[in-house]
């Protein structure tokens, strides 16, 4: 039976937090592990450029992310781990294909529409501070998909777009120039979690929210306890399904576990004792991969030849796929 080319890309920007594990993480690493998939996570370091120029930061995040999912219990072995910028086909598609992607299409792109938008509504010139990767960022995603043929890329709802004008621009070179490429296909699934951060709005780093995934015991334990609540005493009864602390219990605990809390909620527990529990909680299912991540990030030579060798068994297929559009659009040795 032939197996399902999944794909998923890891922007490195920023520290890893709760939400990134619950809503991506922790799904994509068990999807790996399915026997009929052939799983592709790779860091986007290129995307990262976008948004972030102080290369310091974009180093350092890289490495925590690559440390971050290998502690979690990611299989280099079973599955393709590997950094964009080490598969050099990935840019060199991204080129061919911007030729042939037609400015319209980009014009549509929700991010770059976003960034004009605000650009308007504050008075400046439509186009300021905006740069062509932004512009182009759906182009390069294109490229990521499709150097290694994948079937499905899982996605939340905000990303579907950019699958679409893949698959477009996918379809535009095929009916060009011969069919080279698998027409991919977004995954979404609406049951991954989205978290709360400590204010109650999604956890997310452009809201300053979040609680860092490895932080010490301490740090978890003041993250949790900063979450917002309301002001009921204990002995009061509390509505679970309008709590952060429940809804990050909920993340990380069993139906067994939810169904004791959300009655430990009706009977009216202390917010002290509910966030208490959550820490413990929480602290329990991480701690194993903390202590991994901090041997991880003390020896970053052991990630960098996990990802060299990653990179090593994929580029006979970029290798291939390249060799073949080259071939299609005219670029051929003279012979």
């Amino acid at each position: 039976m032939s197996s399902t080319r999944v794909l998923t890309g890891i922007t490195t920007t920023g520290t890893p937090h709760l939400g990134n594990y619950v809503g991506a993480i922790r799904p994509a690493i068990a999807a790996s592990r399915d026997p009929s998939v052939e799983a592709y996570l790779f860091l986007a370091d290129y995307h990262a450029l976008i948004k972030n120029q102080n290369p310091d930061e974009v180093a350092q995040s890289s490495r925590e992310i690559a440390a971050t999912w290998l502690a979690l219990g990611l299989d280099p072995e079973t599955t393709f781990f590997y950094r964009q910028s080490d598969i050099p086909e990935i840019t060199e598609l991204s080129w061919v294909l911007t030729c042939l992607a037609a400015k319209g299409l980009m014009n549509r792109a929700h991010a770059y529409k976003a960034a004009v938008q605000t650009n308007v509504e504050s008075g400046e010139d439509p186009d300021f501070g905006i740069t062509m990767g932004l512009f182009s960022y759906p182009i390069l995603m294109a490229a990521d998909i499709l150097i290694f043929n994948a079937h499905q890329v899982p996605v939340g709802r905000d990303q579907i777009q950019h699958v679409e004008m893949a698959r477009d621009i996918a379809q535009r070179f095929n009916h060009h120039y011969g069919e080279i490429f698998t027409l991919p296909e977004a995954v979404i699934d609406d049951h991954v979690a989205v978290l709360q951060g400590l204010d109650g709005r999604k956890m997310s780093k452009s809201y300053g929210n979040t609680i860092p995934l490895f932080g010490t015991p301490k740090q978890l334990q003041k993250s949790i306890n900063k979450v917002k609540t309301n002001l009921l005493e204990p002995g009061e009864p509390k509505d679970a399904d309008d709590s952060t602390v429940f809804q990050l219990w909920c993340a990380f605990a069993d139906e067994t576990e939810r169904a004791r809390m959300r009655q430990a909620f009706a009977d009216g527990i202390a917010w002290g004792e509910a966030k208490k529990q959550l820490f413990e909680r929480v602290n329990d299912e991480l701690a194993p991969a903390r202590a991994r991540y901090e041997h991880l990030m003390a020896h970053p030579g052991d990630v960098e030849a996990i990802l060299i060798s990653g990179a090593a068994r994929l580029r006979p297929q970029s290798e291939g796929i390249l060799a073949k559009v080259r071939q299609a659009v005219g670029l051929r040795p003279y012979s």
